[in-house]
């Protein structure tokens, strides 16, 4: 089994250079499968969702190399539109295939995608997308069959911003026969950087960025190459860490222009920061300040995804603080974890209430999820005395290395990967 261990209680002090972005990376590896040639991704991190990507892109026909950061993926010649169960079960991210493969292939077969246990995640939207450019299902079990025997644009209203089925839709449309307008589209960077990427193998896309996408299909895409910026996500992780035990850091390579909600969150406690550039300074006491409501919303709204780092940050403080999660229920489960560490957190359906203390200390934990998973190594680096975290195959899926770049900050940390060193 996978673990850290961590002895906590350190400021952290130095700098390091955040990765590329998962969320952004693995849209565009399936983005690749739609051009019959070579397609490069540069600043791509090796985490295990990207591992798994890799062999479901295998076993499709496409050649795939990844070295020192790079992807390089030749998809020139498929040999399969079916996905193998095995792989798709492990990632949420494999439904992205799906409007790639039909896109490229005219059929696909696919699986109902796995990932972190953080609540119900419908593709619903995604299906009524693609079904609106004329692609039929077929559905057993978690069995899913998809065909279509010409794709045409159309119109399609999301009555949420889905950003996968967002994804998903621009993938089907990009070489659909006439314009596609999606209407209520997510307007995260993972999906700018998708557009920008189609873009620069010949896509016509317009109003990237905003809440409403016209794709103009065309007759075939060209090879490029693309640089993943760097990953939001993982960026708020160590700021938060930072929050928690306070000290001073550097961040070099991080996505500033995408991080509002993030860094206003980190004034709100208190933080001081400076950025210029890709560059940001975040100087902490290590007595965050509570923050008395905060809810997480769609894009530019406070992420989800960086929900659980906040919510073992504010153990920390001293005062009430609460969060409303609106993305996914499950992503309260960490509370139970941080009960075990002496946090004083009340559930209430969507709303956790948290009773900073100023401190916690370590124990026996688990990751059950991705970020969960991150926000128990932001609790152990603050908390008093050694704190174990199992299940770590989670964390792994998503940072490239968690442990060395902590390392690089001052921490007490270490790793075994276990079975995921043998599933990478």
């Amino acid at each position: 089994m996978s673990f850290l261990e961590i002895n906590g209680g350190r400021n952290l002090y130095g700098s390091l250079s955040v990765q590329g972005s998962k969320n952004a990376v693995l849209p565009m590896m399936a983005a690749a499968l739609l051009n019959k040639g070579i397609t490069v991704i540069q600043n791509v991190p090796y985490i295990l969702d990207v591992c798994h990507m890799i062999k479901i892109l295998n076993a499709l026909g496409c050649r795939v190399k990844y070295e020192n950061g790079t992807l390089t993926m030749d998809a020139s010649c498929l040999t399969s539109h079916e996905l193998p169960w095995a792989w798709a079960g492990k990632m949420r991210s494999s439904i992205m295939i799906l409007g790639a493969l039909v896109g490229r292939c005219g059929e696909a077969v696919t699986y109902y995608p796995g990932g972190c246990s953080i609540g119900a995640r419908p593709i619903d939207l995604h299906v009524e997308g693609l079904k609106k450019l004329g692609v039929t299902f077929d559905v057993e079990g978690d069995r899913i069959e998809a065909r279509a025997a010409r794709l045409v644009g159309a119109c399609v209203d999301l009555p949420f911003p889905s950003v996968g089925a967002t994804e998903n839709v621009v993938l089907a449309a990009v070489l659909a026969d006439g314009e596609t307008c999606i209407r209520g589209a997510a307007r995260e960077p993972e999906i700018v950087e998708l557009c920008r990427m189609l873009r620069q193998m010949g896509a016509c896309i317009d109003g990237v960025g905003s809440g409403i996408l016209r794709i103009r299909g065309v007759k075939r895409l060209r090879d490029c190459c693309v640089s993943a910026c760097g990953d939001r996500i993982v960026a708020a992780t160590y700021l938060m860490a930072v929050a928690a035990c306070g000290g001073e850091a550097m961040l070099t390579e991080t996505p500033v222009s995408y991080m509002g909600a993030s860094l206003d969150v980190m004034r709100r406690m208190g933080c001081r920061l400076k950025s210029e550039g890709d560059r940001v300074l975040v100087l902490s006491d290590g007595e965050p300040s509570p923050i008395p409501f905060i809810r997480t919303e769609p894009y530019p709204g406070f992420p989800t995804d960086v929900q659980s780092q906040l919510m073992a940050t504010l153990c920390f403080s001293r005062g009430n603080s609460s969060i409303q999660e609106t993305i996914f229920e499950g992503r309260f489960n960490t509370a139970l974890e941080l009960k075990k560490m002496g946090a004083d957190i009340i559930i209430d359906n969507r709303l956790a209430v948290i009773h900073g203390a100023g401190n916690l200390h370590g124990a026996l934990v688990e990751a059950r999820d991705l970020r969960g998973g991150a926000a128990l190594v932001i609790a152990g680096l603050a908390a008093e005395g050694k704190t174990h975290i199992d299940s770590c195959c989670h964390i792994f899926r998503g940072y490239a290395g968690i442990e060395t770049d902590l390392r690089q900050l001052g921490a007490d940390i270490r790793a075994d990967y276990g079975q995921a060193a043998q599933q990478a």
